[in-house]
């Protein structure tokens, strides 16, 4: 097979990288992707680092069984963690969503930085460490919220439950920031929530910026699938039977994923 007609591959926890994938798709329409949430251990957030790491070479090794070109990890914790340990041991570019991110918040002029992720990226500072080494003088508030991966994976995302969890979370930051970075790729999906209660301020997610780099890859290494339209394929690592309809409601397709146990 030509390499240009190897799939992308794309890891997650669970649905989060939806977010990802959705924007991979809107400027790499002719690319095969594989996708896979790990939703037997999610959510990542709150396990240790050693474990995240382990789960994170997992993910990887399944994804080049599956010959893929590229992976990236639309995992927040991933990429925070384990990221900056292990991306350059598997002979394929590896990207991950902090850094692309950080980007996009530098490309603003903002002063006053918000930052909300699971537990284990906001403990790791990476957001706060990246932003910082850039613009020394940025005033950055940072905190986790743990909840909101749930209530996503639950189907949660515009309900009650969850606008009175954000509100009780994001309460430090009203008034507080200009712009708020979703340090979670599973966050993007509760947008309107978020915006309801913080009204005014801009929402950084790093789908948009991921997928931009991915293109700028994959035509610098010559890798661009130029034909038909690409063909998606999912991998689960237990039953989740919210993640169809989360897969439906962000891509505004059905699709029936796999679900493996040897991960």
């Amino acid at each position: 097979m030509n390499k240009k007609d190897l799939p992308i591959g794309i890891f997650d926890s669970g649905a989060g990288g939806l977010t990802v994938l959705k924007e991979i798709k809107k400027i790499l329409p002719s690319e095969d992707i594989v996708y896979l949430g790990d939703t037997a251990h999610l959510p990542y957030g709150a396990k240790s680092k050693s474990t995240i790491i382990k789960l994170s070479i997992s993910n990887i090794l399944f994804l080049l069984e599956k010959k893929v070109k590229l992976i990236i990890v639309a995992c927040n914790s991933t990429s925070s963690v384990a990221l900056p340990l292990i991306k350059n041991f598997f002979g394929v570019p590896i990207l991950g969503v902090v850094e692309a991110g950080v980007e996009a918040v530098l490309d603003r002029k903002a002063k006053r930085i918000g930052i909300i992720g699971t537990s284990a990226t906001i403990g790791s500072m990476s957001y706060q460490n990246l932003i910082k080494k850039r613009r020394p003088k940025a005033k950055i508030i940072a905190a986790s919220c743990p909840l909101f991966v749930p209530l996503v994976e639950e189907g949660w995302v515009d309900s009650s439950v969850t606008e009175l969890v954000a509100k009780t979370y994001l309460k430090g930051f009203k008034g507080k920031v200009d712009l708020l970075i979703l340090g979670c790729t599973h966050y993007p999906l509760l947008k309107k929530v978020i915006s309801k209660v913080l009204d005014k301020t801009e929402l950084i997610d790093s789908a948009e910026e991921v997928a931009t780099k991915t293109r700028d890859i994959l035509k610098k290494s010559n890798l661009l699938k130029s034909k038909k339209r690409g063909k998606i394929s999912f991998f689960l690592t237990d039953n989740s039977p919210v993640f169809p309809k989360l897969a439906e409601l962000v891509l505004k397709r059905k699709f029936k994923p796999t679900v493996v146990s040897n991960i």
